[in-house]
Formats: structure tokens, C-alpha cells, sequence
């Protein structure tokens, strides 16, 4: 058996001819989704990251402001951002990149961006939503841009174990919670950490979902034959044999390929989705404030 492509780029590319025409009927009600980035410091990987973001609203013809903090920034200068990003009328969007400067609460940051406005679904108010089994929210961007994937290859999730590999509130948790949600519903396993016996019930799982930042360590002798397989980790690992010194690498080894039905590869799988569910709230955003 070799695995099926989940292919991430070709999934967001589907999400975004499906934008074209929200954003279109925005446009005729005189709206432009409007998302800003905040970026503070200058970690190579987030600056990639808000690039990425920035041409993704380009391409849809979302309106997008970029607003960079030197690292030796204050917290109240963040926080004056973000009000004034809040009572801005025709901003829609906004997105503080993580990672944050060790001196700063990147959660007490989170918490003061308007919910309605929140479109990494990261605010309380949004996640409570999700605890509740309601997807009305802003959904965090990854997790949900893997049950779309998941819906995109035509899969029917319904009484299948799922097994979600960390806990993390940016993706384990919520992607559980989605996992297990009316509509998808399938049964959820959390392994972390603390778990005993971590391989043997990953092994016993439908479908799999890596995010735990070790690089291939899901091997797959963890992988039952013919389970879906989602890998959302991405770790730069070394690498002599590349020019820069490195390769990226997800939380599942590639033999995996040989024993899973479906596999989503690292790059290229679930990272252009998490760009296209941002969109995608960002324009949600927008609709929402349109029909006061």
C-alpha cells in the first residue's frame, strides 16, 4: 500500500475559488475584508510565516496591514495595538504572531482582541464556543483546516477512533474537540506526554493526528493498515546532504506512506490550509459585521 496524498495546496486552493465569490458579495455591499498582522521581533520562521499571509490576501483581494514591533518592545506598546486595531471600524481581522518575546503574556495579549475579530480563534470567548459543540465561532485556523482536508478527501469520520497526538490549546485540544463534534463524530483519543502505552493506541486508531513538535517520531509500526494519517508538525531538522544544512520535517516518518491509506505531506499539507481557514475567518469577519 502506498498512501494517498492529502494534499494541503490543493484544498486551500478550493477554499480560495469558494472565497472569490464571498469576497465579491462583500465588495458589491461596498465591504473589503480587511485582516492586520501584528509581528513582533524578528523570528526568521514568523516573518516566512506573515509573508505567506500577506500574499494569500493579495491573491483573494483581501485588504491586508502589516504592523512590525522591534523584540525589545513593551507589553503595553502591544497592547496599545491592539485597542486601537479594535475600535477601528474597517478592520475585520486581527492575527498576533506567535511566537511572542519571552517577556510578553501571549495569552493575556490574546485576550483583549475583540472575539468577533479574532480570527486565529484563539480568544476565550471563541474557544468556550467550541467547548460547548458550537462552530459559530472563529475555529482555530489549523485544526479546522484539518477536518477540511479530512471533508475535502471525502471522508466519512462517523464512530471512527481518532487518535489527536498532543494537547497543545492552539491545536490538540481543539482539534479533539472537532474530531468529536456533532457533524463529524468521531471517537476521540488525547495522547500526550504523561500517556502510557502512547504507541499501542495510536496503532489502534482510524485516523491520526500529529502535532506534537518531534520530528518523525510517529513511526509506523504506531500505524494501523490503512488509517488516515494527518501531520501537522513541522521541525527543521539537520541535514548534510542538503546545500542550507537542513530539511523540514513533520511528527510522522515517511515510511508511514507505506502502511497509512492517506498521508498529508511536510511542506505542502496542512500549513496552506491553516493560511486558507485564516482567510477564510477573516472574510467570515467581514460577512459578520456586514449584516448588522
Amino acid at each position: 500500500m502506498v498512501a494517498q496524498r492529502l494534499d494541503g495546496k490543493a484544498c486551500a486552493a478550493s477554499v480560495e475559488k469558494e472565497l472569490h465569490e464571498r469576497i465579491a458579495a462583500c465588495a458589491s455591499a461596498g465591504i473589503q475584508p480587511h485582516l492586520a498582522v501584528v509581528i513582533v521581533g524578528d523570528d526568521p520562521a514568523s516573518h516566512v510565516y506573515v509573508n505567506s499571509k500577506v500574499k494569500a490576501c493579495q491573491r483573494l483581494g483581501i485588504k491586508s496591514t502589516h504592523i512590525e514591533l522591534p523584540s525589545a518592545a513593551s507589553e503595553d506598546e502591544v497592547r496599545a495595538v491592539i485597542h486601537r486595531l479594535n475600535d477601528d471600524a474597517e478592520l475585520h481581522g486581527i492575527l498576533v504572531q506567535s511566537p511572542l518575546p519571552p517577556h510578553m503574556d501571549e495569552e493575556a495579549l490574546t485576550d483583549l482582541i475583540n472575539p468577533r475579530k479574532d480570527v486565529d480563534g484563539f480568544h476565550p470567548e471563541n474557544l468556550g464556543r467550541l467547548v460547548q459543540g458550537r462552530l459559530d465561532g472563529m475555529l482555530p485556523c489549523t485544526p479546522s483546516g484539518v477536518m477540511r482536508m479530512l471533508q475535502w478527501a471525502g471522508m466519512d469520520l462517523t464512530g471512527k477512533r481518532a487518535v489527536v497526538l498532543g494537547r497543545s490549546r492552539i491545536v490538540g485540544n481543539p482539534q479533539a474537540l472537532l474530531l468529536g463534534a456533532k457533524g463529524a463524530d468521531a471517537t476521540v483519543t488525547v495522547v500526550h506526554s504523561r500517556t502510557e502505552n502512547a504507541q499501542a493506541i495510536c496503532a489502534q486508531a482510524d485516523v491520526v493526528v500529529a502535532a506534537i513538535g518531534r520530528p518523525e517520531m510517529v513511526r509506523s509500526d504506531w500505524i494501523k493498515d490503512g488509517a488516515v494519517v494527518v501531520d501537522v508538525g513541522i521541525n527543521r531538522v539537520d541535514d548534510a546532504t542538503r546545500e542550507r544544512g537542513w530539511r523540514l520535517a513533520g511528527d510522522v516518518h515517511p515510511e508511514v506512506a507505506k502502511k497509512a491509506s492517506w498521508l498529508s505531506p511536510v511542506p505542502g499539507g496542512v500549513g496552506p490550509m491553516t493560511i486558507a481557514m485564516l482567510m477564510e475567518n477573516t472574510v467570515r469577519a467581514a460577512e459578520t459585521f456586514q449584516s448588522e
